[in-house]
């Protein structure tokens, strides 16, 4: 899929196919043990995907907490059908420590049996021998489908049961109505209706993580690499792989290779090869054709390189290892938010409630109608086999649609002629602040949609003491190649802020006649283009469009629900909590404290939490006491007593309280040893003995305590799927705004 043929930009302005609208929920307050006496249960049906355990432990702990019975389905539809052991009551403990697992603990298999009504009699008999009338389906269209249909089927199975005896007529009217949720759990986000399936984000890190390691070696040997990836009928991996990869040509189903794609492709391979590049990457998704609906296989592709160009190809089929592995931090939060949900939508759930999947729109968990989304789900399938490619693409929404233009954009056989002097705008791109990851894919995507839409990139290098000291030059096309992989800020940065110098920094700004300027960063970002704005009046050279990209691991900007940089420092943070929980394997009865940083924002801290299973997380915008430490734990004690847990994890953010300082954590937990105790009167005097460190005395013959601060291995790392893709979106974004204002704006001069 390269830059010939028509180009999809069309799409953003076609109407919606199908449009799915969530469902209207009225929110109210959730208390503690209000559901007591219902019964839920959860399975995992279809493929396999990480986050799926995520999901799995929210309903269960979620459940409980509003007092109902939580089953287990082993198995799948399988296990409904067979019941026995295949059907067990969940506790607390049942799901512990398996959210950072890949894969569902409690078993997936297809199902033959479910598909008769014969099956579906004996799983509805299952069912109601334990009074289970809500179930949460954790699988894929299929998998919701055959849920919605033994919904459908509830009063006539009933009946049925009720007319052979096997269960009175005070158990059918009792259990007269199955409710279901639906989540969506596949690893090739093909799913209408959500933005996101479970799993997707992880199978993304498992495909760069390989690209990134082939890159080495195939630049050493000068090699191509053909690298097939899954989606048999969805191209979405393959596509937002080719983005955050840097890939040379993608191949997927939606938007199929026109039938001469050797030509194209060939030519395109020596134009890379020609302006000095040692290597080239393919990505092709498993289901991937062309127009005229003919397979294109990584073999057919790599006949064509060897024959044509005679370049070494080799061919890497990553096949079922993008759903192994431990899921990312996003699909942990993601099964978390989805799950608890979930549940709230069975409690609310009325004979007339129609059935609904938990999706994600945005950064919202909504209810949307399931059969709605399966029908437009097959939409997508019915248009790929009539070949009517335009439909295929705008049925995948309008995330889709933005991935194959910015894709198509950035990957252009070469960079497009700039345009006459009456487009032919100067803009500028510089950082403010701490480097994160995800910057040098925000420069690479602003430097070439300014070249695409014909003005010229001038990169401003370290700062604003660059803006001071002329350090200021054009960006090509080929100076950002490689740019989208690497972490930091290869531009660099300072957090200098403007302040005494507006009279350097104008006169530079006026000096290359910069007419446009997009600041990367955090609050300092923010802080020097306001500075810059306020100096209007007195300087003629600020009176240009200025824009902010926000890209902080804190993630405490206004105006936005992610900053770049934030998910892969989460999952940083993520994978070393799960790694330090490892080191105490065999180990029993150990705490870890562990301080993240944020600032005054207590996202990351938060979402680690969460995406960890910690016990606790304390930050600066929830306060906290003394009576609030020991009540944890005594808690902690608790679950290591009678819960059959062995390892706990404590996360601080490094300015969460004056006062209650890591140290003071690891010695409380050290000295108390988790004693019970009456927590009424505890005062920061009673324990000032303990500023000296706290978690490992007050863990004496409980349990051990280690403390461990992250620091700055928290902003290194090679950016996320995540990070990589938004920062591409937002910088495509800015020089869309600047070119307007300055052409609808702005003064010429």
């Amino acid at each position: 899929m390269g830059d010939s043929g028509a180009r999809p930009a069309e799409h953003e302005a076609s109407p919606n196919p199908m449009p799915i609208v969530p469902l209207q929920v009225q929110r109210k307050l959730v208390e503690r043990g209000s559901q007591k006496g219902k019964g839920i249960a959860v399975f995992t049906s279809g493929g396999d995907s990480q986050g799926m355990n995520a999901a799995v432990r929210a309903v269960v702990r979620f459940g409980i907490y509003l007092g109902c019975k939580v089953y287990f389905i082993k198995e799948g539809y399988q296990g409904m059908v067979d019941g026995g052991e295949n059907i067990v009551e969940a506790n607390w403990a049942s799901v512990s420590g398996i959210i950072h697992r890949g894969g569902t603990i409690i078993g997936s298999a297809r199902c033959m049996d479910f598909k008769e009504r014969p099956g579906r009699l004996k799983a509805a008999k299952n069912l109601l021998d334990r009074g289970i009338t809500n179930l949460v389906v954790i699988g894929g269209d299929g998998s919701l489908t055959g849920a919605n249909r033994f919904r459908q089927e509830w009063p006539s199975l009933l009946k049925e049961l009720a007319e052979t005896k096997q269960i009175t007529g005070e158990i059918a009217s009792k259990h007269a109505h199955l409710n279901i949720v639906g989540m969506v759990g596949s690893i090739d986000n093909d799913f209408c209706g959500t933005d996101m399936t479970i799993g997707t984000d992880s199978a993304l890190h498992r495909i760069i993580e390989a690209v990134d390691n082939i890159i080495t070696t195939a630049s050493s040997h000068q090699r191509t690499f053909i690298m097939e990836v899954m989606g048999r009928h969805c191209g979405y991996l393959a596509l937002v792989a080719g983005i955050v990869t840097e890939a040379d040509f993608v191949f997927i189903p939606e938007w199929p290779v026109d039938l001469n794609w050797p030509e194209k492709l060939c030519r395109k391979l020596e134009i890379e090869r020609e302006s000095g590049h040692r290597l080239n990457i393919i990505i092709v998704a498993e289901g991937a054709v062309d127009r005229a609906g003919n397979d294109v296989s990584a073999a057919d592709i790599k006949k064509v390189v060897v024959e044509r160009l005679h370049q070494d190809t080799r061919i890497t089929v990553l096949g079922h290892v993008q759903r192994g592995g431990a899921p990312s931090a996003f699909d942990r939060i993601l099964g978390c938010r989805m799950g608890a949900e979930a549940v709230l939508a069975l409690m609310d759930a009325s004979p007339e409630t129609e059935a609904c999947v938990v999706s994600l729109d945005g950064n919202a968990a909504v209810r949307v109608p399931l059969m709605a989304c399966v029908e437009k789900t097959q939409a997508v399938t019915k248009a790929m086999n009539e070949k009517n490619w335009d439909l295929a693409v705008q049925l995948r929404g309008k995330s889709f649609q933005r991935n194959l233009e910015t894709y198509r954009m950035l990957t252009r056989n070469k960079p497009p002629t700039i345009g006459s002097e009456s487009t032919n705008w100067n803009l500028a791109v510089m950082h403010c602040g701490a480097p994160c990851c995800g910057m040098n894919a925000a420069v690479r995507s602003f430097t070439r949609n300014c070249i695409f839409s014909g003005n010229k990139p001038i990169g401003i290098h370290n700062g604003v003491d660059g803006l001071i000291n002329e350090e200021i030059k054009p960006i090509s096309w080929s100076d950002v190649t490689g740019w989208i992989s690497e972490g930091g800020a290869l531009l660099g940065t300072r957090r200098t802020l403007p302040e005494k110098n507006f009279a350097k920094c104008a006169a530079n700004l006026e000096k290359f006649n910069i007419q446009g300027l997009l600041v990367i960063g955090g609050f300092e970002a923010f802080q020097t283009v306001l500075q810059f704005a306020e100096q209007r009046e007195k300087y003629k050279a600020f009176r240009i469009p200025m824009v902010v990209l926000p890209a902080t691991i804190s993630n405490n900007v206004p105006g936005t629900d992610f900053s770049v940089g934030a998910d892969t420092a989460l999952n940083e943070i993520t994978e070393i909590c799960d790694r330090i929980r490892q080191s105490a394997q065999g180990t029993k009865r150990r705490v870890f404290i562990v301080e993240t940083m944020g600032g005054y924002c207590g996202y990351l801290a938060t979402m680690a939490g969460l995406a960890g299973g910690a016990d606790a997380a304390y930050i600066f915008e929830e306060k906290f006491t003394m009576k609030d430490l020991m009540r944890d734990l005594d808690i902690m004690a608790y679950k290591m007593d009678h819960g059959n847990i062995f390892r706990g994890l404590i996360l601080r953010n490094e300015h969460a309280s004056e006062n209650y300082s890591t140290d003071f954590l690891y010695r409380l937990y050290c000295e108390e040893g988790g004693r019970g105790r009456n927590t009424d009167n505890y005062n920061v005097e009673s324990f000032s003995h303990l500023h000296n460190g706290l978690y490992s005395e007050e863990g004496k013959n409980k349990f051990t305590a280690r403390q461990n601060i992250l620091g700055h291995m928290q902003q290194g790392g090679w950016p996320s799927p995540f990070d990589r893709n938004v920062a591409t979106k937002m910088a495509a974004k800015t020089v869309n705004w600047l070119i307007e204002q300055l052409t609808h704006v702005a003064a010429r001069d």
